[in-house]
């Protein structure tokens, strides 16, 4: 693996940054495109990020703009890094698929740039590819080998059964695996998801990535899904189709969004909609690891009937001692009664945190509709929050700047 790029690449990378500010998205989405011709890589992909919107050729084309930005100081991109070799663990990204990848990106690079695409540019572009590739892939292996020799770790996909399933609200349903196997399970960090390979009725098989739901321990994983009224049929098949007893097959955990191993100061839990999944997983922890922690958790609903895990959540504070609960409702139903099963109706705010939390002191850790994240994110980042106590998950890919 080259340790650096050579000077003549870099600055032909760094050339061609306007072409790639004006035609990234084409040059992403010829890329899928070249790659699904190929069923076997097709099959790799969440094929919901790649819909409406294009959200998945978004970021792609965003990131690979930035790489070439920083293209003579990339540990500045090591975060989004991260999270792209999390992704690949989930999905089971193997170092034999990067050549397909490499052949469908340069292709697209061809297609789209035409004449302007140069034999010294295309030859710039293959060295910068794989030098990245390449940081990727020793990253990579570096989880696998962590997970690996962990107390039960494994890789690849692993059988798993439903031992539980139950609804928690009107849309969602929380479904606990066992190992098929009988072994354990290697312990989660708070906020990581499960990536499933869901075999639909009729044959078509989707990926699907959930967020654990509860505390990490030894034995089992708990998923808590929204039913989606749109979308390919992922949650529709989970709540429909699945019976306890049955075998769905899993990655291990994964994800670069987690609480701290040992958290040192405050910490805000934002969440909204089935973004409290993750957050009740980090509740669990706290409540049996920290007990000393200040905890302050903010969620949104539309209303009790959509509201999940409540009484849940509650009953953990209570246990702990020191976390508070807030529940905001957007849009209360005639039964709902201010005071009794929510604290606050509307939304939740930067003000409202400003005088009701320990703003400049505490750690953020948010996760919801990418609305929801948009505008707290920016907020907190205007108020003076600095960035590196701001920590998110969205749904989906990231393609856009959450404080911009």
């Amino acid at each position: 693996m080259p340790t650096s790029l050579s000077p003549s690449t870099i600055e032909i990378v760094k050339a061609s940054v306007p072409a790639l500010a004006q035609h990234g998205t084409a040059i992403t989405k010829g890329m899928y495109a070249r790659l699904f011709r190929d069923e076997h890589i097709k099959a790799l992909f969440n094929h919901s990020n790649q819909g409406k919107g294009g959200s998945q050729a978004n970021a792609l084309a965003a990131a690979i703009l930035a790489y070439a930005q920083n293209i003579e100081n990339p540990s500045v991109l090591m975060p989004v890094l991260e999270r792209i070799a999390q992704k690949h663990i989930g999905y089971h990204i193997l170092p034999e698929h990067y050549p397909f990848v490499a052949t469908a990106l340069l292709g697209a690079i061809a297609d789209v740039l035409g004449e302007a695409a140069t034999p010294e540019l295309m030859t710039a572009w293959g060295e910068a590819y794989w030098f990245l590739a390449d940081v990727l892939k020793a990253r990579e292996a570096a989880i696998r080998v962590e997970i690996e020799n962990r107390q039960g770790g494994w890789s690849g996909w692993r059988p798993f059964k439903i031992v539980e399933k139950h609804r928690e609200s009107d849309v969602v349903t929380s479904f606990v695996l066992r190992p098929a196997d009988g072994g354990p399970v290697i312990p989660h960090r708070p906020g990581q998801y499960l990536t499933f390979s869901l075999r639909l009725p009729g044959g078509q098989e989707i990926k699907r990535n959930y967020s654990i739901s509860c505390g990490p321990n030894n034995i089992s994983y708990r998923i808590s899904v929204k039913r989606e009224a749109l979308g390919q049929g992922g949650s529709k098949f989970l709540h429909d189709s699945v019976v306890v007893g049955d075998i769905l097959e899993a990655t291990p955990p994964a994800g670069d969004f987690f609480l701290a191993d040992e958290p040192d100061r405050p910490v805000v839990l934002l969440s909204g909609g089935v973004g409290l999944t993750p957050m009740v997983s980090m509740m669990e922890k706290i409540e049996r690891m920290h007990p000393d922690l200040q905890v302050h958790y903010v969620h949104g609903a539309l209303n009790s009937a959509t509201h999940a895990m409540d009484c849940h959540v509650r009953t953990l504070a209570q246990r702990h001692g020191g976390i508070s609960v807030h529940t905001f409702y957007s849009d209360p139903l005639v039964a709902d009664t201010l005071g009794v099963n929510h604290d606050h109706q509307g939304f939740i705010t930067a003000a409202w945190l400003r005088n009701n939390v320990p703003f400049h002191d505490a750690d953020y850790y948010l996760c919801g509709p990418k609305p929801f994240l948009k505008i707290l994110v920016r907020d907190l980042a205007r108020s003076g929050i600095d960035a590196s106590r701001i920590h998110f998950e969205i749904f989906g890919p990231t393609d856009e700047q959450m404080a911009a």
